[in-house]
């Protein structure tokens, strides 16, 4: 249903801000977690903090696209909305940390229907002549609020409060409320379906599983302990049955025949790969500027800006390419560009200079920006309105879990290297170690602790740290290599536009 002229500003703006703040509600949340701690305490326990949100954000995904598929996308997304608002005023009271785990989970489950909804509204109301250049406003959004967030977090956090960090979305949201409230007219035609709920339940319990048992081993338990084990063997007895579930579900949350459509299944499996390594840019480069050349978490979040907009350009680039290039071919060029960026990101030391790092950056923004745009609008491509709520979040939801397992894993990753380093470099220095500061790393991320370290000791800290975090960037390329073989997969579609002569290829339900 394409809308009037007049209406579609305040649409898109609605929807653009939606997926500004849902997107960026963790990265900006992580930036003030140590502030948060401080004020509230549980140190042992805001891992649920961050977690919550991305397990009930990523839960809520599918079902909310299918849900929208049913009975329409306007509800569920103003339903969305007032949730998110809802659980991000109740952030801001909270005074203690198990109140703020629940009421992120909240939050959550709100920022699960934003997202995937908002980019499906877009497909459906605008003809296919347009789709290309709004995908490209889309990703260009949705790429910057993964590297803005951290530093407006760590703005936020320093000069105002850090219950502004959820307080901001009030604003925000309500403006989202009106325009889409008012302005979004959208078709009443809809498919009624039967609601898969014990696939919903075992796909939740599964993520679940999996995210704490990534989260929580080699910190808090042992990867040899129980906990860890029960966790583990949780989430694949939840997967299996999910799996099960699905094969014969009726109308399956995750259907297993978008699957066979090579454009869809390659495009999504690919979003998988760069989320993971996307993650390990936006969360390592800071530290790198913060540990290794000095400066607060505010300064190092600077750095991230020339990535942001390099991202930018090519988010809009890519949206514009998808009606004169196959998705395949502008994927294969962001493939290229990004695993060169990783590959140089690989040989800095402490002696880079910030310039050399800014050029690097520029280079890994630019391969990643394709994607923001470019995945989702291959994801959505072959499919009608009754089942592009299901492509997209399905889409989405697999980004989203390649992203959060990209920070746990390359999280462990540098975290068990920088340990090894450091005890290497230390070795028959324990007391030495201890009394300078050297014991923990983390404490050259504050410049009063960073100041009392001896010069030699802090050297060396920071040149331990340097390497554990360019050996991180190296794990990287194995992700950024696997996506750019996927993209091979994906089928040679392309956008296409009426009166170009070509036909447009439209395989619903494919």
């Amino acid at each position: 249903m394409i809308q009037k002229e007049s209406r579609l500003g305040f649409v898109v703006a609605g929807l653009l801000l939606a997926i500004l703040m849902a997107s960026m509600d963790n990265t900006i949340v992580v930036t003030a977690m140590g502030t948060i701690v401080g004020d509230l305490g549980g140190l042992e326990s805001f891992v649920w903090v961050v977690s919550a949100y991305m397990v009930a954000e990523m839960a809520g995904m599918p079902i909310f696209g299918k849900l929208s598929d049913m009975y329409g996308r306007k509800r569920f997304f103003i339903f969305g909305l007032i949730l998110f608002m809802a659980g991000s005023s109740l952030c801001g009271t909270a005074d203690s940390i198990l109140q703020l785990g629940i009421y992120r989970a909240i939050q959550g489950i709100g920022g699960g229907a934003l997202i995937p909804i908002a980019f499906t509204i877009v497909f459906d109301i605008f003809p296919p002549e347009k789709r290309g250049k709004m995908g490209g406003l889309f990703g260009a959004v949705f790429g910057l609020s993964s590297i803005f967030g951290p530093l407006l977090g760590a703005y936020i956090t320093d000069n105002i409060s850090w219950h502004w960090v959820f307080y901001i979305n009030l604003p925000l949201g309500i403006l989202a409320l009106v325009f889409v409230g008012l302005f979004y007219k959208e078709s009443h035609v809809h498919t009624r379906q039967k609601i898969d709920w014990l696939g919903a339940v075992t796909l939740i319990g599964a993520v679940v599983c999996l995210m704490f048992a990534l989260e929580l081993g080699g910190q808090k338990f042992d990867w040899e302990s129980w906990q860890i084990i029960s966790l583990f063997a949780g989430f694949t007895i939840l997967f299996l049955l999910f799996l099960g579930v699905e094969r014969k579900a009726e109308e399956p949350i995750i259907s297993f025949k978008m699957f066979q459509n090579r454009l869809f299944a390659g495009s999504t499996v690919v979003a998988f790969f760069y989320g993971a390594t996307f993650m390990a840019a936006t969360v390592y480069i800071p530290i790198f500027v913060q540990g290794v050349y000095g400066g607060t978490a505010t300064n190092s979040g600077l750095i991230l800006l020339p990535m942001m907009l390099g991202s930018v350009v090519t988010a809009q680039v890519g949206g514009f390419l998808t009606s004169k290039m196959s998705y395949r071919s502008i994927m294969f060029l962001s493939g290229v560009i990004m695993i060169a960026g990783f590959a140089l990101l690989s040989t800095i030391t402490p002696d880079t200079s910030r310039l050399v790092l800014t050029l690097y950056m520029i280079v890994v923004g630019l391969g990643v920006g394709f994607s923001f745009s470019v995945l989702s609008m291959a994801a959505i491509h072959n499919f009608g309105m009754h089942q592009r709520g299901s492509a997209t979040s399905t889409s989405n939801f697999i980004r989203s879990l390649g992203m959060t397992l990209g920070i746990t894993i390359f999280g462990t990753i540098q975290r068990s290297d920088l340990e090894s380093l450091l005890k290497e470099t230390f070795k028959g220095m324990g007391g030495t170690m201890r009394g300078s500061g050297a014991g923990d790393a983390r404490q050259i991320l504050s410049e009063q602790a960073r100041a009392a370290i001896p010069a030699p000791i802090l050297e060396k800290i920071t040149a331990a740290l340097s390497d554990s975090i360019v050996h991180t960037f190296m794990w990287a390329l194995i992700p950024a290599a696997v996506a750019f073989l996927f993209v091979f997969l994906m089928s040679k579609d392309r956008m296409t536009v009426p009166g170009t002569g070509v036909t447009q290829v439209s395989k619903e339900g494919a």
